[in-house]
């Protein structure tokens, strides 16, 4: 059986994912910092016939991010697909690249960089043992076309980004994809009026594409 871990595992876009792949036969391991967001999650899939499992750790704690997939792994025979899409939420500060200091951007890297790589390093070696695995990273769409208002956010994604591409270009012919994703829509709901939305179930298809069809591929940009 195949299994896919969703770091930053939520309700919208992480659980539409975990259905995508769910319904393709995989087991889903999600992980998040909130163990009640965790719970509820695991019953929706649960309830639908889709074997999944939460696993609590903060993607700025690297310990616990490498021990919650280690367990997730342990739990299922293994990781073939990582997907990577924490939200830092309220613990974020915007601000406009003229008004950002050094910590601005630090508490962003740490969380988006950072945290990817510090995933990516748990999982990433079974798989190239393996000869096999896919590793898809998320990022808003100002990662490749950046928006003043969230400058400190951007310059975060866009390094997320960067190394995210070039890790497709390092694994080149060893059998494991890694692409980035770019969401340029609101998910849900608009962000602000007239910002075009999509509904993350619209979105979740491009990730099994990415992980079958389109392995050759480093970046895919969603938009309306």
């Amino acid at each position: 059986m195949s299994s896919i871990a969703i770091v930053g595992a939520g309700p919208q876009l992480g659980l539409a994912i975990a259905r995508t792949f769910g319904s393709q036969g995989f087991d889903v391991a999600l992980i998040s910092r909130n163990r009640e967001n965790l719970d509820t999650l695991v019953g929706k899939l649960t309830a639908e016939g889709i074997t999944a499992a939460g696993f609590t750790a903060d993607v700025l704690d690297r310990e616990a991010l490498g021990r919650a997939l280690r367990d997730a792994a342990a739990e299922f025979g293994g990781i073939d697909v990582l997907e990577y899409s924490p939200v830092a939420g309220l613990t974020t500060a915007m601000v406009t690249p003229a008004e950002a200091e050094p910590a601005h951007i630090q508490h962003e890297i740490e969380f988006q960089l950072y945290g990817a790589v510090a995933a990516t390093r748990a999982v990433l070696p079974s798989m190239r043992a393996a000869g096999a695995g896919t590793l898809l990273y998320t990022t808003g769409a100002g990662s490749v076309d950046p928006v003043p208002q969230v400058g400190n956010v951007n310059a975060a994604a866009a390094a997320l980004r960067n190394w995210a591409i070039n890790l497709h270009k390092e694994l080149d012919g060893t059998g494991v994809q890694a692409a980035h994703i770019g969401i340029d829509v609101s998910i849900g709901t608009p962000a602000v009026p007239g910002f075009p939305t999509a509904q993350p179930e619209e979105i979740s298809p491009v990730y099994w594409d990415l992980h079958t069809t389109r392995r050759d591929q480093a970046e895919l940009v969603f938009s309306r």
